[in-house]
């Protein structure tokens, strides 16, 4: 919607496409070394595509949110090892060395059961078995993410109680908190 509201390119993350995703949701730690790594893969040939674009680009998560929050989560509920999270970190850091922060990270924060309630309208069979406290710990990987390790500029959005798609009040009123934020507009 922000994408076709300011003419911007939408990059969204390849979710059918991961060989891995429902394997990972099967077994997550088996498998999540292989899903972490082929996100940030996939992610970071975004952020060089928005490097080197010559337009606005908007993504539907960074490769920050895959580091800081759904890699952090795996490791500390020990579903990675303590070799490949220091060989994923060190990946990163590489990769880190050759982009820049985001213009600005919006960040639609949702409380655990408005996550549950999503994830069972999406309907994707796999995701249906993620256990509470997989969804407990990626929402505080995220508070702990924006609040205190993200250094770029961050857009936060209280979204529980929105409704972007139907009511298009919330849509303008994300708008012109975006415009303030980007832009110094005001409405």
């Amino acid at each position: 919607m922000l994408a076709k509201h300011y003419g911007w390119e939408a990059r969204f993350e390849p979710v059918m496409q991961n060989p891995y995703l429902e394997d990972y949701y099967h077994d997550i730690a088996r498998w999540s070394f292989c899903l972490e790594i082929y996100f940030l893969k996939e992610r970071f040939k975004d952020v060089l595509a928005i490097e080197h674009a010559d337009h606005t680009i908007i993504q539907d998560r960074s490769i920050f949110e895959g580091v800081y929050v759904f890699v952090r989560n795996n490791y500390e509920q020990g579903n990675l090892s303590d070799n490949d999270y220091t060989t994923y970190m060190e990946l990163f850091q590489l990769m880190m060395s050759l982009v820049k922060l985001p213009d600005l990270m919006i960040y639609l924060r949702k409380s655990v059961p408005e996550l549950v309630r999503q994830i069972q309208l999406r309907g994707r069979d796999y995701e249906q078995t993620m256990q509470l406290d997989y969804l407990k710990g990626l929402n505080e990987r995220y508070d702990d993410f924006i609040f205190k390790r993200y250094k770029g500029k961050v857009l936060v959005v209280e979204s529980d109680n929105l409704d972007f798609e139907h009511r298009p009040e919330d849509f303008a009123g994300i708008v012109n908190r975006i415009d303030a934020e980007l832009f110094g507009l005001f409405s």
